[in-house]
C-alpha cells in the first residue's frame, strides 16, 4: 500500500496518495517495522505541498527526519534534503535559502555515502536553483560531472532531466 501510494504521489494523483501511504505506515508499524519509514513519509510531504498544505509538508518532512534519526535508517536522508528543499521553492513565498541549505546537505550526504543517483538528483536540484538566479556557470560546473558519471539509463526521468537542465545551461 506504502508503494502504490508512493506512485500515486509521483503520478499526480496526489489526493489517493495522502490516504494510501498514511493507511500503509500504520499497518507497516503495527507489525513493529519501521524500515523505509522516512521514505514514505517524505513522499507524503511532497504530495502535500504540491496540494498547496506547507504546514502538514514541513510537518511531515520533520517527521522523516525524526525517523531517519532515531532509525539510523540514512539511505534516504539525501533524498529527503532533496525533498525539503523542493518544498522550501514551492511555497507561496519561496525561500531560496532554506532551498539551498537543503540542496547542499542532500549533496554532502550523497557524496558522503558514495550515492550517485542521490548525488545527480540533489545536483539538478541546487544546479537549477543556482541557474534560476543567473548562475549558469556554477550550475553547468555542479551537475557536467554528476551527469557525465552515468553512461547507462539515459532515458530514466532523473538523466532526462539533468540533460534538459544542461542543455539550458550550455
Amino acid at each position: 500500500m506504502m508503494h502504490r501510494g508512493c506512485i500515486q504521489a509521483l503520478t499526480g494523483k496526489r489526493l489517493d496518495a495522502m490516504t494510501m501511504i498514511p493507511a500503509g505506515i500504520a499497518a507497516w508499524q503495527s507489525s513493529g517495522s519501521v524500515v523505509f519509514v522516512p521514505w514514505y513519509v517524505s513522499h507524503m510531504a511532497r504530495a502535500c505541498a504540491e496540494l498547496g498544505q506547507f504546514d502538514d509538508a514541513w510537518r511531515y518532512i520533520d517527521e522523516a527526519f525524526k525517523a531517519i534519526e532515531s532509525t539510523g535508517e540514512r539511505w534516504c536522508e539525501s533524498d529527503t534534503h532533496r525533498t525539503a528543499g523542493e518544498i522550501a521553492l514551492l511555497a507561496p513565498e519561496p525561500d531560496v535559502s532554506k532551498a539551498e541549505t537543503h540542496f547542499s546537505h542532500a549533496l554532502a550526504v550523497a557524496r558522503k555515502q558514495q550515492a550517485k543517483s542521490w548525488e545527480l538528483r540533489a545536483a539538478t536540484g541546487l544546479a537549477r536553483l543556482w541557474h534560476d538566479r543567473g548562475e549558469r556557470n556554477k550550475a553547468q560546473d555542479l551537475l557536467a560531472p554528476a551527469y557525465g558519471w552515468f553512461s547507462e539509463g539515459l532515458q530514466t526521468l532523473d538523466l532526462k532531466q539533468a540533460k534538459s537542465l544542461l542543455d539550458q545551461l550550455a
